[in-house]
């Protein structure tokens, strides 16, 4: 499901959604066609990663850069576009990449998609001694800088996860700004989040994750479990995380240049006249506690425009005593396990995972979701 199958969200005509579907391709091109003059093979890691790394960053500007230019209805148009395109493409291709089957739910009144290795109890119901316990169950918000993107879009990545960790995924297809500013997409996490627990899942079996955007939701869930005295997740898994709205720090300058994000980085939609600074939006203004704050994996890379902002909320956990794995990777960009999978920096961090996962999630077997 995309914004755009919404009642609520307004759309283009077919027309001009397919006039921005040519300008968006056309849009590509040419970014593609500047990556020669960028000199692509140049860089910290090897010859592929060099040029993969070039090619990925033009292609996600240009995206981004003519995405932020059109009017809202043709956003979404044209995001719905795309999220068919995905809902072809991507559940064969996890199935047969990584052996995860996807299927459909609504979990606490808000609609998503389960990610499960096909070898697992839950994911067929027939010969259940057969299959393999699941490891944990854990909630995915998606990134999109709470504008974009879609569930589909991310189930390639959450597979990934599915197959190093061994849990089961639901990706929330939570409401998203300027139609649903905050905090829709916090009360839809926490709505998910209950429904979970109601369903027989143990908070300290439930692993909360999510990437930019959707990072920085995950971190306000924990906000808003801690306001409603809800027993907090075992984990939190942060990549590049929006920890701070404000944006003030020097690395949103310094690494613009290298960063996959645009140079202005839109989150007024979102924040609908709440300042920027406020703990609910921003946990770098709040004072994370181990009583209620969980233990915290991030990964993030230098080279991109959050890292400060990243920095400084790892240190605020350490410093508060908060159990953290962080993780900063030379020459990488926002969100680049999921955009670069292929890496060695993305590689790194999935083994981390793993190590963890066995450390932490896959402990006790029969603690799992029974739905």
């Amino acid at each position: 499901m995309a914004m755009a199958d919404r009642p609520e969200v307004l759309t283009a005509s077919a027309p001009i959604t397919a006039l921005s579907v040519v300008g968006l391709a056309g849009n590509l091109l040419t970014g593609l066609a500047q990556v020669p003059l960028r000199r692509p093979w140049q860089g910290p890691s090897g010859l592929l990663d060099n040029i993969g790394r070039a090619v990925t960053r033009q292609v996600v500007r240009s995206l981004m850069g003519y995405s932020m230019g059109l009017p809202i209805e043709e956003f979404r148009s044209m995001e719905k576009v795309l999220d068919d395109i995905c809902q072809i493409v991507m559940p064969p291709f996890v199935g047969l990449a990584n052996d995860v089957e996807i299927t459909e739910d609504v979990v606490g009144g808000v609609p998503g998609l389960w990610c499960r290795a096909k070898a697992s109890t839950d994911a067929y119901v027939e010969d259940c001694d057969r299959k393999e316990p699941i490891g944990a169950t854990g909630l995915y918000l998606h990134g999109g800088g709470y504008i974009g993107t879609s569930p589909m879009m991310y189930s390639a990545f959450a597979a990934s996860l599915v197959r190093v960790t061994g849990a089961e995924i639901f990706i929330a297809d939570y409401r998203m700004a300027p139609e649903f500013p905050f905090p829709a997409g916090v009360l839809d996490a926490a709505a998910v989040y209950e429904d979970l627990i109601s369903r027989g899942v143990a908070p300290n079996h439930i692993v909360v994750a999510g990437d930019s955007g959707g990072g920085g939701l995950a971190a306000s869930l924990m906000i808003y479990l801690h306001d409603k005295g809800v027993p907090a997740p075992a984990a939190l898994v942060l990549f590049s995380p929006e920890v701070d709205l404000d944006f003030d720090h020097p690395s949103v300058v310094d690494n613009a240049s290298k960063d996959i994000l645009p140079w202005s980085i839109p989150v007024t939609p979102y924040l609908h006249g709440l300042q920027p600074n406020d703990k609910r939006v921003s946990i770098m203004h709040a004072d994370p506690h181990p009583d209620w704050f969980p233990r915290t994996f991030v990964c993030w890379g230098a080279d991109e425009m959050l890292r400060d902002g990243i920095r400084e909320f790892v240190q605020r956990l350490r410093d508060n005593g908060i159990a953290v794995w962080a993780m900063e990777e030379y020459g990488m960009f926002h969100v680049f396990p999921i955009l670069m999978p292929w890496a060695e920096a993305s590689k790194r961090v999935f083994r981390v995972l793993d190590r963890l996962s066995r450390r932490h999630v896959r402990s006790d077997p029969k603690a799992r979701a029974t739905h």
